[in-house]
C-alpha cells in the first residue's frame, strides 16, 4: 500500500484505519471540523500520530490552497484545495496532470468542496464525520449520500428559522392603493412547520395574510415565485385557481394558503404577493418581499427539476 493509517489519531480524527494504494487517486470530502486538514498533515509527516501509525512509501509532496500546482512526478501527493483559486485553463492543465500522475504509480489524496470535479476525476471517495470515516468506496455512492446529508442539515437549519419568517416584509418594490395590506408571506414544509428551505419534492405551501382597509369584494390573491435574479417560475392566483375569496369589510382579515409540490431545482428563490381586483387595479403587491431555497441530496441544472426516468435500448 502506499498509504495506511492504522489507528492513527490526531484530533480530531479518532482511530483512522484507511488504505490507498499505488497509483490510486483519492478524493475527501466532510464539513469543517471532520478532520480533512489532520488526514493531509498526517499523510505528509508533518506531524506525528497522537496514537496509531501512518505507513507511506517513498517521496511525499502537500500542496496547499496557495501553493503553485507542482504535478512533477512524486510518490504521494496532497491536495488541500489547491484547485480552487485557478482558472478554468490551468485547472484542466492540472486535471490532465494528475492522470499522468496516476498512470504513473503516484497516489492522490484531494481534499475538495468541488464534488462534481471529485466525482469525475477520483477513483475513491473517503467522508469524513466528525473525525471518524463515514463512508468510503465509488465516487457517485459516496457523494450522493454526502450530498444528502448536507442537504438533511440544510433542511432542517432552514426549519430553525421560524422567528424569521415571521419578521417584517422587506419587498423590492411595494405598490397599490391600500386598501388592503400584505401583513407576512411564510413558507410550511410538508407537516406544516416554518421553514426557510425545502426540500426539493416535497410537499411545500406557500401563507400569506391580508388586511383590508376598506370593503373589498372578491379581491385576488396571488403569488410569484422568481430565481434570485429575477426568472420568472411559478406564479398562481385565486381567479385562476377559481376560487371565491369573498366580501371583506374594513378590518378583516384573511389567510390563504397555496400548496404544491416543491419540484424545483436546489437554489435561491424569492415569493412575491399580491392582493388586486379582477380588473388588475392592486390593493398592495409585494416585490421579492420573501426569500426561501432549495435544497436536494444531489445536482440539477436549471429551475424545474422534472425528474427525468432515464431509458437506454441498444439498437
Amino acid at each position: 500500500m502506499a498509504i495506511e493509517f492504522r489507528g492513527a489519531r490526531l484530533a480530531p480524527l479518532r482511530d483512522l484505519t484507511i488504505s490507498a494504494p499505488n497509483g490510486s487517486v483519492i478524493g475527501v470530502v466532510g464539513e469543517k471540523g471532520a478532520g480533512k486538514a489532520a488526514l493531509l498533515r498526517l499523510a505528509s509527516g508533518a506531524v506525528q500520530p497522537e496514537a496509531g501509525e501512518v505507513i507511506a512509501d517513498g517521496e511525499r509532496r502537500y500542496l496547499g490552497p496557495l501553493d503553485a500546482l507542482q504535478l512533477s512526478p512524486v510518490d504521494i501527493l496532497l491536495i488541500e484545495h489547491s484547485l480552487a483559486h485557478h482558472d478554468a485553463l490551468v485547472r484542466a492543465r492540472a486535471v490532465a496532470g494528475i492522470d499522468r500522475l496516476r498512470s504513473a504509480g503516484t497516489t492522490v489524496l484531494i481534499v475538495s468542496h468541488e464534488l462534481d470535479l471529485l466525482q469525475s476525476l477520483c477513483d475513491e471517495v473517503w467522508w469524513l464525520d466528525a473525525g471518524s470515516l463515514a463512508q468510503r468506496g465509488d465516487p457517485r455512492e459516496v457523494l450522493d449520500a454526502y450530498r444528502q446529508s448536507i442537504a438533511e442539515k440544510v433542511r432542517a437549519w432552514g426549519a430553525t428559522l421560524q422567528s424569521t419568517m415571521l419578521s417584517p416584509l422587506r419587498p423590492a418594490m411595494r405598490r397599490g392603493d391600500g386598501r388592503a395590506e400584505i401583513l407576512s408571506i411564510e413558507t410550511l414544509d410538508a407537516a406544516g412547520n416554518p421553514t426557510a428551505v425545502w426540500r426539493s419534492g416535497e410537499s411545500a405551501t406557500v401563507r400569506v395574510a391580508v388586511r383590508y382597509h376598506d370593503r373589498v369584494e372578491e379581491p385576488v390573491i396571488g403569488i410569484l415565485i422568481r430565481t434570485r435574479i429575477g426568472l420568472e417560475v411559478y406564479g398562481t392566483n385565486t381567479e385562476l385557481e377559481k376560487v371565491s375569496t369573498g366580501i371583506y369589510a374594513a378590518g378583516e382579515r384573511m389567510r390563504i394558503e397555496f400548496g404544491f409540490r416543491c419540484d424545483l431545482c436546489p437554489g435561491e428563490y424569492t415569493i412575491t404577493a399580491a392582493s388586486h381586483d379582477a380588473d388588475g387595479t392592486t390593493h398592495d403587491w409585494v416585490d421579492d418581499a420573501v426569500a426561501f431555497a432549495v435544497a436536494d441530496s444531489r445536482y440539477t441544472a436549471g429551475v424545474a427539476n422534472l425528474r427525468a426516468k432515464v431509458k437506454i435500448e441498444k439498437v
